[in-house]
């Protein structure tokens, strides 16, 4: 997959990210933290954090959107999610893919390449991914 070169925001975006996940971390046995920001149409930044637990905790991207729901945020535009212990950036799970799909058909995802991170639209991430409408 080809993505698209990050931009100012997107590296504001990341930062967030990995700044919530370095100050919320389980630390070195907290293998499975992981952070998330998203972006707002607006500007304004939302972050979350994953709540891991053996019966299956939410994703942090999903704690990001909740967030910003919550904040009024309903139009969305980028999202990242980076691990503890400067694991990096990480590509949604397919959970995830299939709510941003649903719910924010437009987003930008940020991903992590070889050649270093960019983004993709979330429909090259679940290309034929189902379509559901609430």
């Amino acid at each position: 997959m080809d993505l698209q070169p990050l931009t100012a925001d997107d590296h504001e975006l990341i930062e967030l990210a990995r700044r919530t996940v370095d100050a919320n971390t389980d630390g070195p046995d907290g293998v499975y933290t992981m952070g998330a920001a998203v972006r707002g149409a607006d500007g304004r930044l939302f972050a979350g954090i994953n709540l891991y637990h053996f019966t299956g905790g939410p994703c942090a991207e999903l704690v990001a959107l909740g967030h910003a729901r919550a904040s009024g945020a309903r139009d969305l535009v980028s999202i990242v999610a980076v691990g503890n212990e400067n694991r990096g950036i990480f590509a949604p799970c397919g959970r995830d893919r299939q709510v941003l799909l649903d719910y924010h058909p437009n987003i930008r995802v940020i991903l992590p390449s070889p050649n270093g991170p960019g983004w993709a639209p979330i429909t090259a991430l679940l290309p034929a991914g189902y379509h559901w409408e609430p």
